[in-house]
């Protein structure tokens, strides 16, 4: 796995021109961890094109080769997992690294849960301090036994060391906050789980886990009720079959390249191949609510998911308050929704938003703190916070912007910089590495950095 250095990179961004050109963005994130999870769990060997290579990604198939995986990478960039079977994971010699990934971390819990193996989960400074409590309640209740290190309100934090059960007992839960990586976690605890597992989804979250489980032949089942929720139930000691798998660009890299087309006069983008689920498409909803320009041609399906080119045209936009029911389906985009927020013309009210709280940051408190930072008005609230746009005006800038050791936060400032007066100046864009290696020359490629 890719290591920082220690020491912190700091890079200003200034006003750009027209950004123009077609480009990708890296493979999805969610599919990427599931993909080699899930191919690490077949028998015979995957194909995976397109894969993430960013930091939590390697996380995940560091973890994956340590517990018996076998995972090479071609040249070109192909990559192939000979999986070990459901129930085949071995003990792993030393504790897993998570770095940065806390989507790793709490996936590979419930995969392991079921399994008859102890394993210790470490990670960087971040995400040794987010809550994992959501993840071992429910484990915990199908036999699986956890032991870390003590958080903030009694929560438990990594390094962490759990034993998994086997045979564990089959559960049935309903989630009571709106989260994929739980509602996975509990999946995935339930392939090596003998009976029925059964989430009930009061609020639907991504649903990656779920299409990429059929694909691979887990005998899974999704219905929707009246009033929107969804009932997951899922057969256990599934037998996975080996995958040839395609993985989309990632709505929430894209989100960067979108709101930047957008913001900067003059300017039109496209964005090629990504992903449309649409549990993960509110963000594209939010931006066109705001008056934003943004068309999807070629739209296709790949190996289950929707995909499409974007063609992003600068706009002038407008305060919005979103329904707070959106939340789940642009989660991770909303640091960069802020930004658009501040340049937009009039007020937007941003609430429901507690899950922003325990990522990679505390999302709200910090981009709130940088947005002032900038020259921007905002309120910070309990769950949310109030953004009073510039109207079109550049913003003033400034800093350094404190990410935190937070991948979006980094990326949502270099954005509002290329609409400063003055330039905006991010303390450390190291942690980009974990999710958009490619992030500043693609930049670069639209002209938005020299």
């Amino acid at each position: 796995m890719t290591q920082h250095s220690d020491t912190p990179t700091p890079r200003t961004f200034t006003a750009a021109p027209a950004l123009s050109g077609s480009v990708t963005v890296p493979g999805d994130k969610s599919i990427s961890h599931r993909s080699l999870m899930l191919s690490a769990l077949a028998i015979g060997e995957s194909r995976v094109e397109g894969l993430l290579e960013g930091e939590d990604v390697l996380a995940t198939a560091e973890a994956m080769r340590a517990m018996g995986a076998t995972i090479t990478r071609d040249d070109d960039g192909v990559w192939h997992i000979h999986g070990v079977g459901v129930g085949g994971l071995l003990q792993p010699e030393t504790a897993l690294d998570m770095g940065n990934s806390g989507t790793s971390t709490r996936l590979l819990m419930g995969l392991i849960a079921s399994h008859d193996l102890t394993a210790t989960f470490t990670g960087d400074a971040s995400l040794s301090k987010r809550p994992m409590a959501r993840v071992t309640e429910p484990l915990s209740r199908i036999g699986a036994r956890f032991t870390g290190s003590p958080g903030a309100n009694g929560n438990m934090t990594l390094p962490l060391t759990m034993k998994g059960a086997c045979p564990a007992v089959p559960l049935d839960y309903t989630l009571p906050v709106a989260s994929a990586q739980v509602k996975s976690a509990i999946l995935l605890a339930g392939l090596n789980t003998p009976g029925i597992t059964r989430v009930v989804e009061p609020i639907p979250t991504r649903d990656h886990s779920e299409r990429m489980l059929k694909g691979f032949g887990a005998d899974l089942n999704v219905e929707v009720q009246a009033d929107g929720t969804r009932v997951i139930t899922l057969v256990g000691e599934a037998e996975l079959k080996p995958q040839n798998i395609v993985v989309p660009g990632d709505p929430s890299s894209a989100a960067f390249p979108m709101v930047a087309a957008l913001l900067v006069p003059g300017s039109q983008v496209t964005i090629a191949n990504v992903g449309l689920n649409g549990t993960r498409a509110g963000l594209i909803d939010l931006l066109r609510e705001m008056g934003g320009s943004i068309e999807v041609v070629n739209a296709r399906e790949v190996g289950g998911e929707p995909v499409g080119d974007l063609i992003v045209t600068a706009s002038a936009l407008n305060g919005v308050e979103p329904d707070p029911a959106r939340a789940p389906s642009m989660i991770d985009e909303y640091p960069v929704a802020f930004i658009a927020a501040a340049f937009a013309e009039g007020r937007s009210v941003f609430r429901g938003l507690e899950e922003l709280r325990v990522k990679e940051s505390d999302r709200i408190a910090t981009m709130a703190q940088g947005l002032r930072a900038i020259g921007v008005t905002v309120e910070e609230l309990e769950d949310g916070i109030v953004i009073e746009g510039s109207g079109g005006k550049l913003l003033p800038g400034g800093g350094p912007i404190a990410t935190k050791l937070d991948h979006r936060i980094a990326m949502s400032f270099a954005v509002a910089g290329l609409v400063s007066e003055h330039g905006v100046t991010i303390d450390d864009m190291r942690p980009v590495a974990t999710s958009f290696p490619t992030f500043l020359p693609l930049l670069q490629t639209l002209g938005a950095v020299a």
